[in-house]
């Protein structure tokens, strides 16, 4: 396909990346503008942005209150849908006192469970009655994608009434069997934390929170799962023992055991991911760890015994359990991502000191390329 021309239209930028299937634009001045395609960086065939140029394309797409909130906050998210076929996630920020702008590329049709290469037992987690489930991992590794086939799933399956907090809103959902509310954080409600508060009156059966940020958030959420619903969440951890220990230090020392006991009473599973290039370098696959929420991990949580849970993880499989390493070794063992890759991205996450697979030695440690 032939490169956007000099001219910077951000349509025909959009246009580009979505065609390449990137999964990012990045836009930032002294560079030209950059697309994430398959996890790898790739400068587009165009002179380097000025920040002029950058303002240009970004400030037209604010609204006066956006635009205040970008000059107060220096930061700013919203979404942004320039046609039919293509929608963003979009932040715009300073960065040495000029706009860069991140657009991160939605697709529009919501997959399928089935499609994303993720363990069998999220089927389960999908149609669970009530409690907390949450999807883990850093920036990029595919969250929202999970919890969206999720939702979509108890859409296409249940009877439910769905209600999405969302900043911004990412995928649009068509209602199937199920109804389903989406509100915005920033537009339709103050806060997440806001939101939560008043949702209860609002019956809904299945609560969806972007992300639990702070506190008051998870103390919410903690909530609306101890009265008979379910709640899907995310939050930035690498493990599934992690997210414990991040909700839990989040709350003043006299409250945690009261957080700790809520936790082991509404925790139902942890999907904690990261994204691996494919051995033809063409696309991603998720390597998942998986916390099952046994009567033993209830009482490793509500005893503060977290330190248990890796092991219980470890010897789980017959619960659906799984660690990082584990499910990185399987792609290996099936020729899906390479030893290098699997090796070098856990050391990158300082999960594993070694990744077992075909040719690789136990007592092999990881090097990087």
């Amino acid at each position: 396909m032939t490169e956007p021309d000099a001219n910077i239209n951000l349509n025909l930028l959009l246009e580009h990346g979505s065609a390449s299937q990137a999964s990012d634009l990045i836009l930032v001045a002294d560079s030209p503008p950059c697309l994430f395609v398959h996890g790898r960086l790739q400068p587009m065939n165009q002179k380097p942005l000025r920040g002029e140029q950058i303002h240009s394309i970004m400030m037209p797409l604010l609204s006066e209150d956006q635009k205040n909130q970008l000059l107060e906050q220096r930061d700013l998210d919203f979404s942004l849908a320039p046609s039919k076929n293509i929608r963003c996630r979009v932040n715009v920020h300073f960065q040495r006192d000029s706009l860069a702008a991140a657009f991160r590329f939605i697709s529009p049709r919501i997959p399928e469970l089935e499609s994303l290469n993720l363990p069998e037992i999220l089927h389960e987690f999908a149609h669970l009655p009530q409690g907390l489930f949450l999807v883990t991992g850093p920036a990029g590794s595919g969250k929202s994608t999970t919890l969206a086939a999720l939702v979509q799933s108890i859409n296409q399956n249940a009877c439910k009434h769905i209600i999405t907090l969302e900043d911004p809103i990412e995928y649009i959902f068509t209602n199937d069997k199920s109804i389903i509310e989406q509100r915005e954080i920033g537009r339709d409600a103050p806060s997440f934390a806001s939101a939560l508060r008043h949702i209860l009156r609002q019956k809904p059966d299945v609560i969806y929170v972007g992300e639990m940020r702070d506190q008051e958030t998870m103390a919410t959420a903690l909530v609306a799962a101890e009265t008979g619903h379910l709640v899907l969440s995310t939050l930035h951890t690498i493990s599934a023992t992690a997210v414990i220990d991040r909700i839990v230090d989040s709350f003043d020392g006299p409250q945690q055991q009261q957080i700790r006991i809520q936790l082991a009473h509404t925790l139902q599973g942890v999907v904690s991911q990261l994204l691996f290039q494919d051995v033809s370098g063409t696309g991603l696959l998720p390597a998942c760890e998986i916390l099952v929420v046994t009567p033993a991990v209830r009482r490793a949580i509500r005893d503060a015994d977290t330190h248990l849970i890796p092991g219980m993880i470890e010897t789980g499989a017959r619960y659906g359990m799984q660690t990082m390493e584990q499910s990185v070794t399987d792609w290996v063992n099936q020729a899906k991502i390479s030893k290098d890759e699997g090796r070098i991205r856990l050391a990158d996450y300082k999960i594993v000191d070694r990744l077992n697979g075909p040719g690789t030695s136990s007592d092999e440690a990881p090097t990087r390329s």
